[in-house]
């Protein structure tokens, strides 16, 4: 899909974040840019799903934390239905879990929602022109991850916190106990979670408990 700058349109764009006041600041941030047209507005990620395939946007801001469905699992919808639909998540965690699954799942890029009128406006004029843009927080949780040792590559691809967090489940383990046992946040559990489901193609408690036996987890 060519840029919309680049062809001299202005960009189509949904917002979708489950804080009315954030939506409504970001609004009033792109009011006056006059590349940016906003066609939709939603709370979550089910809105988020529908809201794109009604409008078909080329671009959409997306949180990653909101009820119904968080935003990395409408993301990965989203990108099998309307591939070109370029994704740039707006977020208050800027850890390197999340900001890997993102650009896994093929999220164009990742800024905190603190940022500055001029960042965000830059972020979206980035990723409309193709480019995939990380915020300097993003980018640097990033670059902290990589001066780690390589992850595990091994069953299913899977890193090796992702195989903790399966054995976890596949003992019956709430996501809440998860975090607890393994000093992360529910949320990074929940980004897990959504991973090994992705890369195993593991559902349920069942199936997963089944899978970690299998896996010898």
């Amino acid at each position: 899909m060519q840029s919309a700058i680049t062809d001299g349109n202005r960009i189509r764009l949904v917002i979708v974040d489950d804080h009315d006041l954030l939506r409504e600041g970001i609004r009033s941030r792109l009011a006056d840019v006059d590349f940016v047209d906003i066609v939709g507005e939603g709370c979550n990620g089910l809105q988020a799903v529908e809201l794109c395939r009604e409008f078909e946007p080329d671009m959409i801001l997306l949180d990653i934390s909101m009820p119904e469905m968080n935003g990395l699992e409408a993301a990965l919808i989203i990108k099998k239905m309307l591939p070109d639909t370029r994704i740039l998540f707006l977020s208050i965690y800027d850890s390197e879990e999340y900001v890997q699954e993102a650009l896994r799942i093929g999220a164009n890029g990742f800024v905190m929602k603190d940022v500055s009128k001029p960042e965000m406006i830059n972020a979206i004029r980035s990723v409309a022109l193709g480019a995939t843009y990380l915020g300097p927080q993003a980018a640097a949780s990033l670059a902290c991850k990589s001066s780690n040792r390589p992850m595990s590559t091994s069953h299913f691809g899977m890193t090796d916190r992702e195989k903790e967090v399966l054995s976890a489940l596949s003992k019956g383990m709430t996501n809440r106990q998860v975090a607890s046992l393994l000093d992360i946040s529910v949320r990074t559990v929940e980004s897990h979670r959504l991973s090994i489901r992705e890369k195993t193609g593991g559902g349920n408690a069942v199936a997963l408990a089944k899978l970690a036996t299998q896996l010898g987890l």
